[in-house]
């Protein structure tokens, strides 16, 4: 077992309006859906552990790029959209913010009446996860927000976030049972000796060690502590700017989409006829699913899929991203059928925007790129979090797109 990570975030207010909320429901969990059936429940909990891939994920989700409303959001669309489908993808997500994250050990306890786990053991395991970030972490942070995902093996993430109103950030914690998979099979049958007090009920040889782990937490100098994991710091400043993405790695993006040889070549892998903006969105909702853990040092760069809720890069763009999300579920639906030739297709994609990278290595003129999401937003629906109507995208006559190379020289 490790504690893999850690994130800071400003503190931003604000709320997710429905018209986002409800589409963050249905991107999130397809793109769940296709990590499980390319991979497995247990790859899913191994990304979500990892600071960097959970922020890019909220970004190519069309929240705010770096603020602290990524775990809520993020976390919250997750839980709606998989625990109704928790028996089909192996997957149960326990807990949430305040009053919800109380209610996190008979949530545990009822999800373990329905596959057999040990409910008591992962109800112990989620309560020391919080004390051991909340308490035995001396960093100033309070934790509101506990998430414990579980899977049917007794694998298990668990995602958490404390504020530090002084400083005006929220800290969060990423947890991940790593090699201990099936602890909570057979609770206490591998633990000898006299009580030690709260203890993980492993079922194998390893349990000292795990414990020990935990224990050298509590033990050691924070400093310390918190230089043995994987930590993502935020910058306070809302826009996105150049330094925040990697110009290489979106000018592939960027070329895989709107580069007419290679747009065609793409479309082919997933929609005869696809268009640049989707296929844009497509190429990074790709990497989320299919991408290496060094891909996503720059999660600022996924937001160029699907923009930000409050204008930052871009507005999102409602009609790529209904096309996202309507793509990814029939993709879904064939493979069911036997027709994996879509899902493939998302493969492919990924590997070949990595192919443009590598070989041609086109580095995005990045003030071209968002001036050109932004003359074009009008069109795509583009919508904020600022807008007043909230039953429809706003209308504004679209301007035309302006003759920009999105490439620099």
């Amino acid at each position: 077992m490790k504690r893999s990570g850690t994130a800071d975030l400003p503190l931003h207010g604000g709320r997710v309006p429905a018209w986002l909320g409800e589409r963050m429901t249905k991107l999130g969990t397809l793109i769940v859906e296709h990590i499980v059936v390319s991979y497995g429940p247990s790859e899913f909990l191994t990304r979500l552990s990892d600071p960097f891939w959970f922020q890019a994920l909220g970004c190519v989700m069309g929240m705010d790029w770096h603020s602290s409303g990524i775990t809520t959001s993020v976390m919250g669309a997750l839980k709606r959209g998989l625990n109704p489908r928790s028996s089909d993808l192996g997957l149960y997500i326990c807990g949430g913010r305040g009053r919800h994250s109380r209610r996190t050990p008979d949530e545990l306890r009822a999800c373990a009446s329905q596959t057999g786990l040990d409910g008591d053991a992962l109800a112990r395991t989620s309560r020391l996860t919080a004390r051991v970030d909340n308490n035995a972490i001396g960093d100033g942070f309070q934790l509101y927000l506990h998430s414990f995902v579980v899977s049917t093996s007794g694998e298990w993430a668990v995602i958490q976030q404390g504020m530090n109103p002084s400083s005006h950030l929220a800290r969060r914690y990423h947890w991940h049972s790593a090699a201990v998979r099936d602890f909570t099979s057979n609770p206490h049958s591998a633990i000898l000796g006299q009580p030690q007090g709260i203890i993980l009920n492993l079922v194998d040889a390893r349990a000292s060690q795990a414990q020990q782990a935990l224990l050298n937490i509590v033990e050691q100098p924070i400093a310390s502590s918190l230089a043995d994991v994987r930590k993502l710091t935020m910058p306070v400043h809302h826009d996105v700017r150049p330094q925040d993405v990697d110009l290489k790695r979106l000018g592939a993006v960027l070329a895989v989409a709107h580069e007419q040889e290679l747009r065609d070549f793409a479309s082919l892998l997933l929609v005869e006829g696809l268009g640049p903006r989707t296929l844009q969105s497509l190429a990074l909702i790709a990497e989320v699913v299919h991408g290496a853990p060094s891909r996503f040092s720059d999660p600022a760069r996924f937001s160029f899929a699907h923009g930000g809720k409050d204008g930052h890069p871009f507005p999102v763009p409602l009609k790529p991203y209904d096309e996202s999300i309507a793509i990814l579920r029939r993709a879904l639906d064939a493979a069911r059928l036997g027709h994996t030739e879509k899902l493939e297709g998302f493969r492919r994609l990924d590997g070949l925007t990595r192919a443009v990278e590598e070989q041609r290595q086109p580095l995005a003129d990045f003030s071209a790129a968002i001036a050109h999401e932004r003359a074009i937003s009008a069109s795509l629906d583009g919508r904020t979090v600022f807008d007043h109507d909230s039953r429809s995208p706003r209308k504004a006559k679209a301007k035309p797109s302006p003759q920009l190379s999105l490439f620099s020289d």
